[in-house]
């Protein structure tokens, strides 16, 4: 089988007279970690044996079990470590050359977590902008925005968790605001010139300020930066770093491997690799012949098996082959392709047949440095002296001119030759003096055969001169530096003999080329040959040392070449020399046998360039039987799979305690070192992803969040692969891979279902984004028996539907215990309802949550989403139905409640008139009929009670702080009125005081009497408190309009009624002479009706349009009850109008009083009287009513009543001429009262009637008369417009 040693060191392996002393099972420690262990057993073996147990054996009982237990405990970690370190061994080797895989660098870039300190500090940081303790200037909308992410995010015990289980980033913050935000900004109005896109991006940066705090940006974008970097590619070194920290390999322990392994050197690591390929074929072979299968699901995938091992090697020999052999070195970028199964594969056997001379092509470059030129006597110190160089009679380069008393130059000539053994001739010359010379005088010439392995240093060369040159002893100084190409492994003359080749015995110069990966050949050349003179393919033959053979002359050690039917002998002049030959022989053969030097020889050869000294480590015998024995182990020999699970396991756990959230991905480093060693070692696909998902299972179990799209992705391939589908090429499937499969799936099924269940925990606030909608499709793919056959969509729904009901009580029992509300039946009413309110909108708080975060992955079954909160709420219902059952009988403290609920409820597609819903307004539609009931019955006693003890007087101050006056309570009544409930913000309130108020001034609206406001006011709250329930059945929120309607109605005919009798109270008790002035509490009752009318069109008409009509229309009896009322008050001014014209009457022509009061000089205190109580009337009526028709209206009856009963005075003295007191009196009269009414906006129409006219011209008539009987007598009283008459 293979020896897969790489070690140049074969010291550990042999000379027991060297080393007697080393145990053997030390060589199974790793890099002599454990010597002190070993060596320490034997002295506590001893222990209990002593005096101390002869005492007391029941102590040393117990010791001999605690020393037995350290021993056992000791020696698994012992066994652990050295695994540990075997895996690393082939990691190194993966990571050294590798030539299957390459990293990533189109994998998703992964955030940096955030932990609990950085949680901490983003809430002091939110907080403290909360508290204006920032520059950070903001708009209130913002503010709000920010504190409910602050109340409802950030210190949420679930974002704590997420946090904790290394799953949240600073972008899944970010993501949450923005939700929240875009919600918020969609809902404000339109502003113009500011859209809405424009809102957010501001927000949004204000956010990122907040969140960043008082930090350096710079320095965060370089920190970024350079962990961004880390995160897509790493070097070689940092792939061996993380896989030190992974495996817990101490950074000595990888630089003795590393040397030991000689991971710098790329031919080993290429000869490495083939040895391992070949190991792998032969141990196919072998369990072919030797039938010693795993077992299959079915016999007939045996053969395939063995077809599909070969077919893995012949893959990697493919990729290997495909790597160009000029590129090496420790830091080469490597672009390999994969290739596919498909490939033709290359035939190793037939290659020695096809390789021609032609092939081996080999390209030196030299570098001829000439220094300087010692010897030359003979010349006059000024002649001048130059050097030329060439090889191979090639071109020919000079140096520069120097004079002959200081023959130096130190010139480079640089050439290119594809010779192994190049002629370089260097010659000097001198500048000839003679006129007829046409070439220089040479001085003398040196000819060199550089090989790869000569002196790179200057050295003195004799030169050939001339005959008749005088200088016999002139040296040149000059190096010949000759590169070794890649492809030129060793090189260097060697005797040799063999039977196909090199049939005699002679010294040749011998260079082992590789011409591919897989092809090597031993060539002879002569000198100035590019071709070789004879070479030998070395695949197939074996190299070792071997002891001198007689007969043969020249050579002081030997080694040979072994193949069937052919022997080669060599021989070198050093041992050092052949010790090189056969490593370099060793690699390009690929022999499972690794040679080792001769005792004799090692020990006879130390003092000068030994074996020990090309060591590539300097150790203690037991450390390097220990690194001998980890790095010649045989990579076929070992269990892959088993060292894989441990390897990919303890990757996923350094992985996941990274900066990074990675949600269970690997780093493309990671990757790429799993994929080469899944590729490198021959790791079955199938068992890989089944090793992965028990891992990210057991993570997933211990609360570390995953990403459930990486479950899918190795479930998936592993089921095609169980089920036949080959995608990775497997045809053959084992019994272990099924029954792991099987076992994985089971618990798969048993996680998810715990997941979906828990999503509000599993996946708080919909984060990681869309990992529950990837859960359920997982869910999905996991329940389908085969790969082709889907789920019925009945028997997922069922399994949803189950794992929502068990979280909808887990949710619920979380939220209880959150809001630390604990169901104590001894607790007051009010407590109890306080804790139910509380509850109730974290409830809300849930389902919103629900709706706007997990809502969309569900959404293939959103009625499973409304049963889920129904489920939910009928938790909430029992707590609800025994807080309410014991609150008092007339309480309406828990409408607030129903209005929480109902509110959020209604706007709920799914769960509007849903099962709670409807039992809700089961719950409250009695409490709703008796609070109206008692509601109507108190308003309508405190408009019995109120009207009896009304002054009249006019309310204006009454609604200037309307939303902080209780509903008042009219005393002495036999039962508690209900109050209206009481909100921390009355619902009711904002309608009334926005709607009904806004823009208007207040003390003109209102002036009323106080049981007329209290009586509007309380109907509207009454009707804006049952509008603001928005009761959801329309049947019975109808049916509440209506009576509320009605009642209106009947309580605003009962308030005219009561109005319209005060009036006629009034009016019967007023006087009817010119002392008469309106009472204000007249007025107040006219502006009672016209609030009245006001109030009907909003509180007596229905959505309709209809007005509801109880017993009477309530507009004709508002119209009717004015109408009454106004001609009540003219008759009350017509009356006093009358009583003036009494007087007048007395000065009638043909009177016994007119003759008596004729002597008399009367003035015209009649008219001022009068005048003065109409202007003051009018005065009164315009101040203190608020309707201007109404005033107008009163105005016009006022105005024609009184110029009718003047005309009607005047007719009835049409046959008697006018006392001039009469004449005058009527003049002033009239003509005032007209100008008056004009004044007060009474229209020339109504001014100018047939009753005025027949006034005015009577009037006009009997001033003339006078004026021709009395001359002056009228004192300049005249019906005709004058602007010297007083006011």
């Amino acid at each position: 089988m293979l020896d897969p040693s790489s070690s140049e060191d074969t010291g550990g392996e042999s000379d027991p007279e060297v080393f007697p002393e080393a145990p053997r099972k030390a060589a199974g420690k790793p890099c002599g970690s454990s010597r002190t262990s070993g060596h320490s057993q034997p002295r506590q073996s001893t222990a209990p044996g002593g005096k101390t147990g002869a005492k007391d054996s029941g102590v040393s009982c117990g010791e001999e079990e605690e020393r037995k237990e350290r021993e056992r405990r000791e020696k698994e970690e012992e066994e652990e470590r050295k695994m540990k370190l075997q895996i690393y061994v082939f990691v190194l080797r993966c990571v050294a050359y590798p030539f299957n895989a390459k990293q990533p660098t189109d994998m998703a870039r992964r955030q940096q977590k955030v932990n609990k300190q950085q949680l901490q500090a983003v809430k002091e940081r939110f907080l403290a902008f909360l508290n204006g303790e920032t520059q950070i200037v903001a708009d209130e909308a913002f503010c709000n925005a920010v504190r409910s992410y602050y109340e409802g995010f950030l210190k949420s015990e679930r974002v704590s968790r997420m946090v904790q289980s290394g799953g949240c980033s600073a972008s899944d913050f970010r993501e949450v605001f923005k939700k929240n935000i875009e919600r918020r900004v969609r809902s404000l109005p339109e502003i113009d010139g500011l859209s809405k896109e424009t809102v957010l991006s501001s927000w949004i940066a204000k956010y990122d300020a907040i969140y960043r705090g008082e930090e350096d940006m710079r320095r965060q974008s370089q920190r970024a930066h350079l962990s961004a970097v880390s995160e897509l590619i790493l070097s070689k070194e940092q792939l061996y770093e993380m896989f030190q920290q992974i495996l817990g390999i101490r950074k000595f322990e990888h630089q003795l491997l590393y040397n030991a392994c000689q991971l710098d050197n790329v031919d080993e690591q290429a000869a490495q690799i083939r040895r391992e390929l070949d190991g792998r074929l032969q141990l196919a072979e072998q369990i072919a012949r030797e039938r010693r299968y795993p077992q299959f699901v079915s016999a007939d995938m045996e053969v395939l098996y063995v077809d599909e091992l070969r077919s893995a090697v012949n893959l990697l020999m493919a990729n290997l082959e495909s790597l160009p052999v000029s590129k090496g070195g420790p830091d080469f970028k490597q672009k390999l392709k994969r290739s596919s199964m498909n490939n033709s594969f290359l035939d190793m056997g037939d290659e020695g047949d096809i390789l021609s001379k032609s092939e081996v092509v080999l390209s030196f470059t030299l570098e001829i440095v000439i220094v300087e030129v010692q010897g030359l006597k003979s010349m006059a110190p000024n002649r001048i002296v130059y050097c030329t160089m060439e090889v191979d009679g090639g071109q020919k380069l000079q140096t520069d001119q120097a004079e002959a008393s200081r023959p130096q130059w130190g010139t480079q000539g640089d050439f290119t030759t594809t010779h192994p053994l190049p002629s370089v001739k260097v010659k000097l010359f001198t500048e000839s003096t003679a006129v007829l010379a046409l070439e220089d005088k040479e001085l003398g010439r040196v000819v060199l055969n550089p090989t790869t392995n000569g002196p790179k240093q200057a050295e003195f060369h004799r030169m050939v001169v001339p005959k008749s040159s005088q200088d016999t002893d002139l040296k040149i100084k000059l190096a010949v530096r000759m590169d070794k190409p890649p492809n030129m492994k060793h090189s260097g003359y060697v005797y040799a003999l063999g039977q196909r080749v090199w049939k005699r015995w002679k010294r040749r110069y011998f260079v082992l080329v590789q011409v591919s990966q897989y092809t090597f050949a031993m060539c002879s050349y002569r000198e100035k040959k590019a071709e070789p003179q004879e070479l030998m393919q070395l695949e197939g033959y074996t190299v070792d040392y071997c002891d001198p053979q007689p007969g043969l002359q020249g050579g002081r050690v030997f080694f040979n070449a072994v193949k069937e039917g052919d022997l080669i002998m060599f021989a070198c002049d050093d041992e050092q020399d052949r010790v090189l030959w056969v490593q370099a022989m060793y690699r390009a053969t690929g022999q499972s046998y690794k040679p080792v030097p001769p005792p004799q020889n090692k020990t006879t050869n130390c003092r000068g360039g030994s074996l020990n000294q090309a060591s590539p480590i300097s150790l203690d015998p037991s450390q390097r039987q220990g690194v001998e024995e980890l790095i010649s182990a045989a990579p076929c020999h070992f269990d892959h799979a088993a060292l894989f699970t441990i390897l990919q396991k303890n990757t996923l756990q350094h992985r996941m305690k990274d900066s990074f959230s990675c949600l269970g991905w690997f780093s493309p480093g990671q990757v790429f070192v799993l994929d080469e060693y899944c590729a490198r070692y021959g790791v079955r696909g199938c068992h890989r992803h089944l090793s992965y998902l028990k891992d990210l299972m057991e993570c997933s179990e211990n609360n570390v969040l995953v990403d459930p799209t990486l479950l899918h992705y190795s479930y998936a391939f592993c089921a095609s692969h169980v089920h036949g589908n080959r995608p990775d090429g497997m045809g053959t499937v084992t019994v272990d891979e099924k029954e792991q499969f099987e076992a994985i799936r089971n618990r798969l099924i048993a996680l998810l279902d715990n997941q979906i269940t828990h999503f509000r925990y599993c996946f708080p606030f919909g984060r990681p984004d869309g990992a529950l909608k990837a859960t359920l499709s997982l869910q999905e793919r996991v329940l389908m028996k085969d790969i082709t056959t889907p789920v019925p969509p009945e028997d997922m729904k069922k399994l949803v539907q189950r794992c929502l009901e068990k979280a909808a009580r887990i949710n619920y029992s979380q939220l209880m215990e959150y809001a630390q509300i604990k169901g104590d039946p001894q607790a007051a009413p009010e407590k109890r309802l306080e804790d139910l309110t509380r509850l109730g909108e974290l409830c809300i708080e849930v389902l919103q949550q629900n709706d706007e975060h997990h809502s969309e992955a569900f959404s293939w079954w959103p009625e499973l989403m409304a049963e889920h909160a129904e489920m939910f709420l009928f938790l909430y219902q029992a707590d609800m139905d025994a807080a309410l059952q014991i609150q008092p009988v007339d309480s309406w403290d828990s409408f607030p409640l129903f209005q929480l609920l109902n509110n959020f409820l209604r706007t709920d597609p799914h769960l509007c008139n849903g099962t709670f819903h409807k039992h809700l307004q089961d719950l409250f539609v009695p409490l709703v009929v008796r609070y109206i009931d008692l509601m109507e019955s108190s308003i309508a006693q405190s408009i019995h009670q109120g009207f009896e003890q009304e002054t009249w007087q006019s309310v204006k101050s009454l609604t200037n702080n309307l939303a902080n006056v209780p509903l008042p309570k009219v005393p002495s009544l036999p039962l508690s009125l209900p109050q209206m409930p009481s909100f921390s913000a009355p619902a009711w309130m904002g309608p009334l005081c926005d709607n009904t108020l806004q823009g208007i001034n207040l003390p003109d609206i209102f002036n009323g009497s106080a049981t007329s406001e209290d009586l509007f006011w309380k109907l509207d709250a009454l009707q804006l408190f049952v509008l603001d329930l928005h009761w959801p059945e329309p049947e019975f929120a109808k049916h509440l309009e209506q009576r509320l309607k009605l009642m209106a109605s009947d309580m605003m005919e009962a308030c005219v009624k009561r109005t319209k009798s005060a009036f006629d109270t009034k009016m019967q008790k007023a006087s009817k002479t010119t002392d008469f002035r309106v009472p204000p509490s007249v007025c107040t009752m006219f502006n009672v009706l016209m609030d009245a009318k006001k109030q009907c069109s909003k509180l007596c008409v229905l959505d309709s349009g209809q007005e509801q009509q109880y017993h009477s229309k309530i507009d004709v009896l508002i119209d009717d009850a004015f109408k009454e009322m106004i001609s009540s008050l003219v008759s009350k001014f017509a009356a006093v109008l009358d009583g003036v014209l009494s007087k007048l009457s007395r000065y009638d022509e043909g009177t016994l009083f007119s003759s008596i009061l004729s002597f008399t000089k009367p003035g015209m205190d009649v008219a001022d009287t009068y005048i003065t109580f109409v202007r003051q009337n009018q005065d009164i009526l315009r101040d203190h009513i608020n309707d201007e028709l109404c005033i107008e209206n009163m105005f016009e009856q006022w105005y024609t009543g009184s110029m009718k009963m003047v005309c009607v005075w005047l007719t009835d003295r049409l046959d008697l001429q006018l006392h001039m007191y009469q004449l005058k009196t009527l003049i002033k009269i009239v003509k005032k009262t007209y100008r008056d009414f004009r004044l007060q906006g009474v229209l020339d129409g109504t001014l100018n009637n047939k009753s005025y006219e027949t006034i005015y011209n009577r009037l006009t008539v009997e001033e003339a008369t006078a004026a021709v009987k009395a001359g002056d007598g009228l004192q300049g009283i005249s019906m005709r417009d004058s602007e010297e008459e007083d006011d």
